[in-house]
């Protein structure tokens, strides 16, 4: 199905589940996104929260809401965002990413909190078909670099491809008491992404060798969500703009990022949701 506007691409640095549940600098901004964007067709998100060992893509007609972190209140564990799905629309994307394979999932998987707790704010009323894309953790990195490449067509035909995670990700050094703050080294590779994203986003994977690169990513599932919009980059727009720009908490970006999406300035943001006291932050699968 032909769409005359080619939709955006977003990268949403998502932080704390909680953020589904407060009116903050980032789910303002989220939700101002929401209602400046062209209306989709569909959203495909690729969420850090489906790290598996396939290439999969939901295909059901009415996905179900997971809860998939602990130690959080009764009212974020009962929340629901009842989006339906589009099996349809999930066979495009197999066909379009071959002969890269993508399975079909139809009744395994569903939506995320790194998808819900997102698009709570950019579409309060979960009246837009939404899909998720599994991150295959058995594939090299430059696998999901190119197939965000495979994925940019998808644009074209009314799907906007929203990836969520965060660009610096490292939940055992978090810092309660900093709920805004940033250690030098999350600032200095937040800092050194934007650059490289402002530059050659198709050469992102070279920060790899960035000195703060082990700390800021000591584990990949958050940082991969980036690298889709960054094999977009590459294959049209040329580059990325910082949206949002914020920490949380000492140890995470909140930056967010945006292809396709004319901004006059980033938001300096400040106020994202923490995570409860009575649970250990390394344990609580933010």
């Amino acid at each position: 199905m032909a769409s005359s506007t080619r939709m955006p691409a977003l990268f949403i640095g998502h932080g704390s589940p909680m953020n589904t549940l407060e009116e903050n600098d980032f789910t303002r901004a989220w939700g101002a996104l929401g209602r400046a964007l062209p209306r989709p067709r569909a959203v495909l998100c690729v969420s850090a929260h489906w790290y598996i060992g396939a290439s999969a893509v939901t295909a059901m007609r009415s996905p179900r809401t997971i809860h998939d972190f602990y130690g959080f209140t009764r009212e974020l564990n009962e929340f629901q965002y009842p989006a339906p799905g589009d099996p349809d629309i999930a066979s495009e994307i197999v066909e379009a990413v071959k002969p890269t394979w993508v399975g079909l999932d139809n009744d395994q998987w569903g939506l995320d909190h790194g998808t819900w707790s997102v698009l709570a704010h950019l579409y309060p009323e979960a009246d837009v078909p939404v899909l998720q894309l599994s991150i295959n953790a058995l594939k090299p990195m430059d696998y999901h670099l190119n197939l965000g490449a495979q994925l940019d067509a998808l644009r074209d035909s009314g799907v906007m491809v929203v990836a969520s995670g965060n660009v610096v990700h490292n939940l055992r050094m978090m810092q309660r008491h900093l709920p805004d703050g940033a250690f030098d080294w999350n600032e200095r590779f937040d800092r050194a992404v934007e650059e490289q994203l402002a530059e050659d986003p198709g050469a992102i994977l070279q920060l790899m060798d960035h000195g703060d690169y082990d700390k800021a990513v000591p584990t990949p599932d958050h940082f991969i969500p980036l690298l889709y919009l960054a094999g977009m980059a590459r294959a049209g727009e040329g580059a990325l703009n910082p949206l949002v720009h914020g920490f949380a908490m000492g140890s995470l970006s909140m930056t967010c990022y945006g292809l396709g999406v004319e901004a006059a300035r980033t938001i300096e943001a400040e106020g994202a949701a923490t995570v409860p006291d009575r649970v250990p932050a390394d344990q609580s699968n933010i």
